[in-house]
């Protein structure tokens, strides 16, 4: 990561050690901050003034529940609201009508207003687990949206062209692939870039796929005469599978609803190398608590002590302490004392079938890739129901199977 950029505009107050310090929270784990020196300065300006930065998260609610995928830009704002700035947790019950193109190859069927508010009602609920909901704006906005009419989007649409508009990468793709591209989504960038003229943000959050979006909006407000949010992208969270992100449909997430038990479970059956990346975007430890506990491993401390630690503290988030006290017992009870309780083992869902085994132990969660699957298969450290499996070409029919990899990875895996 690159050093925070001096302060060098004469009119703005200098970035005091407490801005600088401010700038590098921002940058935990961040895959872009745009622009940083402006970030910096407005940082100095709102210490100098006692203003707090406007900062702005938001989400469509296209689906019920989130997953722990999804609390990682909540993370970031939760560090960026315990700095004393106004977070504004947007929920885009307009922009959802229209629906979000980035990363399609085809258009997304737009949801009915019933879909939206059903899935808006639990949205600010389960972020209120990460965010303090006594310190943060909600908005919608179809506040702003929808009065603005057939003469409003013709003036907003004014604003920007067709020919940026198609430098956007998933347009683009379709385009030179013959494969359609709806008007109104054409719309969407353009809406969501309109979000941050009427909030006035000072500060867009988003994952890597929505840069493209958060730089509209940065355009629009200079278009509107407002001073240009600075945007903050975080890392799209691999799933327990580490291969591809974390995804309900692909059956590799942890949900923050999950019971205690089996969000434990599954956080222990992530690799050691991914557990890291979670403690970076996921955990409240200190950026030095962190690089401590790191150096700790690296100098013998067994690995599965961090690994324990990071599904305490995410069952503690969701659940209570409590909870996280009573799950990692009966982790321990189950694993380390050799008891497997079916009945409370974590459910990983696994599509295509029927499915080669080792894609099967890499797609749950409980081999970190398809190499490691087969050394496991080859020391027989894999048991189907109880029987230990040997046979490395064996693929499973559509069914549920219990699955366990060794003395502390085992899942109920349901096979469609």
């Amino acid at each position: 990561m690159s050093p925070p950029i001096a302060n060098s505009d004469p009119t703005e107050p200098p970035a005091s050690s407490s801005a600088r310090r401010a700038l590098e929270i921002a940058l935990r784990g961040c895959d872009e901050l745009l622009i940083q020196a402006d970030f910096l300065r407005k940082l100095a300006r709102s210490e100098s003034s006692g203003v707090p930065l406007r900062i702005k998260l938001g989400l469509d609610p296209t689906a019920p529940d989130l997953h722990l995928g999804h609390t990682v830009v909540l993370n970031k704002m939760r560090q960026l609201q315990d700095l004393g700035h106004t977070v504004i947790f947007l929920i885009g019950d307009f922009t959802a009508m229209i629906g979000d193109p980035s990363g399609r190859n085809a258009t997304r069927p737009p949801l009915t207003r019933e879909q939206i508010e059903a899935n808006a009602r639990t949205y600010f609920e389960q972020a209120s687990l990460v965010l303090d909901p006594a310190r943060t704006e909600i908005r919608y906005n179809s506040e702003w949206s929808d009065p603005l009419g057939a003469r409003g989007m013709i003036q907003l649409a004014a604003k920007y062209t067709l020919a940026r508009m198609m430098e956007r990468d998933d347009f683009t793709k379709r385009f030179r692939g013959g494969l359609p591209i709806s008007v109104h989504e054409l719309l969407y960038p353009l809406m969501q870039g309109y979000d941050s003229v009427a909030l006035k943000s000072d500060l867009e959050l988003g994952g890597t796929d929505q840069k493209f979006n958060l730089l509209v909006g940065r355009e629009l407000q200079k278009e509107y005469g407002q001073e240009p949010q600075c945007i903050l992208t975080m890392p799209l969270l691999l799933g327990l599978d580490g291969v591809e992100k974390m995804s309900k449909s692909k059956g590799n997430y942890v949900g923050i609803t999950d019971a205690p038990d089996e969000m434990f479970g599954k956080l222990m059956s992530i690799s050691d190398d991914l557990m890291w990346t979670y403690y970076e975007l996921l955990s409240s430890l200190s950026i030095e608590a962190l690089a401590a506990l790191r150096a700790e491993c690296a100098s013998g401390r067994n690995p599965r002590d961090a690994k324990v630690g990071l599904a305490a503290e995410m069952v503690a988030r969701f659940h209570g302490k409590a909870a996280a006290e009573a799950a990692r017992e009966a982790f321990d009870a189950r694993f380390s004392r050799g008891v497997l309780d079916v009945d409370a083992l974590p459910q990983v869902q696994v599509a295509g079938a029927p499915v080669a085994i080792a894609q099967l132990l890499r797609q749950a969660g409980l081999a970190a890739s398809g190499s490691e699957a087969m050394r496991n298969l080859e020391q027989g450290g894999v048991r189907i129901d109880g029987e230990k499996v040997s046979d490395k070409g064996l693929k499973l029919a559509a069914g549920s199977y219990v699955v366990q990899v060794g003395k502390r990875r085992a899942a109920r895996v349901v096979v469609s």
